[in-house]
């Protein structure tokens, strides 16, 4: 059977606020800059701490969600994206044993960390706490004999003294100190109404905090001791993840019939990272050309979907709505993804050339897949200010935080999946849509929800649902297929 032995590290924590982005992405860049190549990985559905792992260490963040994608998948798709790296750090979600809402340990830390066999190095914010450390620590490496917590960095450490007083209290854990953080505002980055500013929004200052971040990670932790934790994870079984065999596999799945594969090689994939493309303007004929939303006000994406489109056989070329005024030439399908178009309102609105392309586009026949900021975009207008009209709806912002994970079945056949597929997703948002007259919902909730949500019009698919098109490649398949070609 196939393994992936690349050496990991999990860094978790007891709880979220202890360090956990500040160490990781810390260690990211410190060991990128020995000349390591790293591969950033995240636990759970965020969208923009992997921005920070990828200035670390100039590869893809990628996410490794068990509740999005299934356990199964946690394997290969981390095998995928450490295929030929030296080092892999996976930064945790919340608390190390805090999983998916009524589902045990299901998405959690811990979770994950198992199934990658991976050992687990605890952060802990020792702010306000001396010998009580031990007894933390103590508790969360044997909550779980399966979890193996070896070893403890502790952050915001306030003194010499201080630190003292934690490594005797530590010495008879049996679990190692190897790292001490001292109280460093310098390294905090910025946050808002749904987290970390992204760093498309403020790349230069980001490239400083992480930079901040390296450099305490190097004077405060043993790189070395690290490194050789890492190297004694154990192999996880099975191939590494391949969009090319997900896609045919899905053809197959839906039609008994044998399908050749799109060749990855045959499609130039550093489009699909979001790099320039230069040949946005030039399109063969026959092409089927898929835009997807980028820049500062779009940043929600996770890299699989991207890769999932090019290995069916798209074209996927990245546009900014901020600045661009025209579609890609020969957009035969669009994709609008999550982020922050409420911070981004009045740019979105001025730049009118492009919402009525994008109409044009919707009302045309061509498919259109949105999520969460995508479906804001496509609304008549958000915040008072006019969008771009598809959908009669008017979006707002809102006090209240929606937040959590979603088991969801299609009510409808739609560009993105036939009536009855059932997918799981994840919401997070601080708006709501008031629709009009319309448009079919594109979800149903399963408990605990029991709600409808989003809008399936045309070819139009919109909705909060932040879904991860691994656990379900034929969406990808399905979605090209209806693309126009040029």
């Amino acid at each position: 059977m196939v393994t992936s032995s690349v050496p990991r590290l999990v860094i978790a924590a007891p709880s979220s606020g202890s360090g956990k982005t500040t160490v990781a992405t810390g260690l990211m860049a410190a060991f990128a800059s020995r000349g390591l190549a790293v591969s950033p990985h995240k636990v759970g559905p965020d969208y923009i701490d992997p921005g920070y792992h990828a200035l670390a260490t100039g590869r893809v963040g990628r996410n490794l969600d068990a509740y999005l994608c299934g356990a199964e998948l946690i394997g290969p798709l981390f095998a995928h994206g450490a295929r030929g790296c030296d080092l892999a750090v996976v930064e945790g979600v919340m608390g190390l044993y805090d999983g998916a809402a009524g589902e045990g340990e299901l998405a959690s830390t811990a979770h994950v960390a198992k199934l990658l066999r991976a050992p687990v190095v605890l952060v802990v914010d020792a702010s306000s706490q001396s010998r009580s450390v031990a007894a933390l620590v103590h508790g969360f490496a044997s909550w779980d004999p399966e979890v193996r917590v070896a070893g403890v960095i502790l952050n915001k450490v306030g003194s010499e003294r201080h630190e003292a007083m934690l490594r005797e209290a530590l010495d008879a854990s049996g679990v190692p100190v190897l790292g001490v953080l001292r109280r460093a505002p310098q390294v905090d980055t910025p946050s808002r109404h749904l987290g970390l500013v992204p760093v498309a929004e403020r790349r230069s200052e980001a490239v400083e905090a992480v930079a901040a971040m390296a450099g305490q990670v190097r004077a405060g932790c043993d790189l070395d001791a690290l490194f050789a934790l890492a190297r004694g994870a154990g192999a996880v079984p099975g191939p590494a993840w391949d969009a090319a065999e997900a896609v045919r596999s899905s053809a197959e799945a839906a039609t008994g019939a044998a399908v050749p594969a799109f060749s990855a090689s045959e499609a130039d994939t550093s489009r699909a990272a979001g790099t320039p493309d230069a040949s946005r303007d030039r399109t063969p004929a026959g092409v089927r050309r898929v835009a997807v939303a980028g820049g500062p006000a779009f940043t929600f994406s996770y890299a699989e979907h991207a890769e999932l489109l090019t290995a069916a056989g798209a074209e996927v070329v990245t546009f900014d709505p901020l600045r661009d005024e025209q579609l890609p030439d020969g957009t035969g399908g669009l994709v609008i993804g999550g982020g922050f178009p409420e911070m981004y309102a009045p740019e979105l609105s001025a730049n009118e050339p492009l919402r009525k392309a994008v109409a044009e586009l919707a009302f045309g026949g061509a498919p259109v897949a949105a999520e969460c900021a995508g479906l804001l975009y496509l609304a008549r207008e958000l915040d008072g200010r006019p969008m771009c009209g598809v959908l009669d709806a008017v979006a707002r912002m809102d006090e209240r935080l929606t937040l959590g994970y979603r088991d969801a079945v299609a009510l409808g056949d739609s560009v993105l999946a036939a009536a009855g597929t059932r997918m799981r997703g994840h919401e997070f948002h601080r708006t709501v849509v008031e629709p009009g007259a319309g448009p079919a919902p594109a979800w149903g909730m399963r408990a605990p929800e029991r709600r409808v949500e989003g809008f399936v019009q045309q070819g139009v698919h919109a909705s909060y649902l932040h879904t991860h098109w691994a656990s379900e490649p034929g969406v990808a398949r399905r979605f090209v297929e209806r693309c126009l070609t040029s």
